[in-house]
């Protein structure tokens, strides 16, 4: 069965199973963080070392995204999206049967390495079954993964941490991951015929490390409050790498990413739009628990249920959005959301240091969400409809990478401002002060948005 003769039935249906597998790598991303310091108990570890299993995750997420393209080229969607499930479930078995920090470390990069090829092979899985004029709510379906997984796992993880084992954060990906493959097996469509072409071996041997030192120094000067001259060396250094790779990008036939792509007004719009609204809009879910924490002395569990609304939120609203966004123009609908999303941080903002309300604090944690979900889903949307169907999987690849590597770098930068502020004020009125920077960040993504398309073709 060709992309071209699926039902829309069966596109709704693909669309839920890849939100499984959107749940497996989005848990992951989040659910760890709660439990660092029984883990640094647990193996006798400094809390430093213990901070690489979200570090490493992290890292290797970005780091295996630019050959995505390339491995669906070459071996197909299908294959890939199956091969890369079958490397988190190995890596999450292996994480939950760890000995030392070392073996869980290790083991959490296998886990990356597997993750970060999930999302964007699943956008060109559902770009590629999607029919026209649907593929808005078949991706708005897809992206209750994406935004809901992150949020609920600091919940999930509190709760097992505490009354089961922190082994079962990582073998609770089997009964999903398992499900997803059987439900992968039995309904996604054979590949079409397959593009192979040479894998630039040179621009991954700069681009991946390239990626990955930059995160590293960003995320590490983020964990500690300060950029060490290690550490901007790292940046520095990765920096120089992706140059190189990009002036490389420019001259050779078949590039890692294809530079290609960001002549396309819309996608390069969405791009911009992405990398600005992610870098905020997961700060802000990184800023939300700690202030319950330490302004308001909430247990880390306690602080996870407070942010389920922006859950609740951005997933009732994606649906509503990703319908809108197959009828309407997409420019309008996410300058809708950003405006939405900066209200939320604002109205969130005002309250922080006057400690205000709890029902509050509630509606405007809402809002939040509610932004995320009108904007985040729709703006991908939009650029990759556009977008032939011989370079979704290059689109669908750049749009992951610049989404994971602005939700942790944005994370990382205001880790750095957040230390900066609580040594010279209260907790409330510290984070109160990095929560207006966070708004300001999501308002500039209303810049590249307004070259969205605003009138419908």
């Amino acid at each position: 069965m060709t992309t071209q003769t699926i039902p829309r039935s069966r596109a709704q249906v693909i669309a839920l199973v890849l939100v499984l597998g959107g749940v497996l790598t989005g848990l992951d991303m989040t659910i760890v963080n709660v439990a660092l310091k029984h883990l640094a108990t647990e193996f006798g570890a400094p809390l430093a070392t213990v901070g690489w299993v979200v570090t490493g995750y992290t890292l290797a997420l970005a780091a295996v995204i630019p050959v995505t393209a390339w491995a669906v080229g070459r071996f197909g969607a299908r294959r890939v999206y199956l091969a890369a499930v079958g490397v988190f479930l190995l890596g999450s078995v292996l994480a939950g049967a760890a000995w030392d920090i070392g073996s869980l470390i290790g083991f959490r990069v296998l886990q990356g390495l597997g993750g970060g090829m999930i999302m964007p092979v699943s956008m060109t899985i559902l770009a590629r079954a999607a029919a026209p004029g649907e593929l808005g709510k078949a991706m708005s379906t897809m992206g209750l993964g994406v935004l809901i997984g992150p949020l609920s796992g600091p919940v999930l993880g509190g709760w097992l941490v505490d009354e089961v084992s922190w082994r079962w954060m990582f073998f609770l990906n089997l009964p999903i991951g398992a499900a997803v493959v059987l439900l992968a097996l039995r309904l996604f469509p054979p590949d079409d015929a397959l593009t192979p072409r040479r894998l630039d071996l040179p621009g991954l041997l700069m681009l991946s490390p390239g990626l990955a030192l930059v995160l590293y120094g960003v995320t590490v000067g983020g964990e500690h409050g300060d950029f060490t001259a290690w550490t901007l060396l790292a940046i520095v250094a990765g920096l120089a790498l992706v140059g190189g790779f990009l002036m490389r990008a420019k001259v050779i036939r078949d590039p890692l990413i294809d530079l290609g792509l960001f002549r396309d007004r819309v996608f390069a719009a969405g791009v911009g739009t992405l990398a600005l609204y992610a870098s905020g809009y997961f700060g802000s879910m990184f800023l939300m628990p700690l202030y319950f924490q330490l302004a308001r002395g909430e247990s880390a569990t306690a602080a996870g249920l407070l942010i389920i609304p922006a859950a609740l939120g951005s997933g009732l609203i994606m649906q509503v959005a990703g319908r809108l966004v197959d009828r309407f123009p997409p420019g309008r609908i996410v300058l809708t959301g950003i405006a939405v999303g900066v209200t939320g941080m604002l109205a969130f903002a005002a309250q922080l240091a006057m400690d205000g309300p709890y029902w509050g604090l509630l509606i405007a944690v809402t809002l939040i969400g509610v932004g995320g979900g009108g904007t985040m889903m729709p703006t991908m949307t939009a650029a990759t409809r556009t977008l032939p169907p011989d370079r979704t999987a290059a689109g669908s690849a750049v749009l992951g990478l610049v989404s994971a590597l602005a939700s942790a770098s944005g994370t990382a930068v205001l880790s750095v401002v957040l230390t900066a502020n609580l040594a010279a004020s209260a907790p409330g009125t510290a984070i109160q002060q990095t929560y207006l920077l966070v708004a300001g960040l999501v308002a500039c993504a209303l810049l590249p948005a307004l070259m969205l398309p605003r009138r419908q073709p």
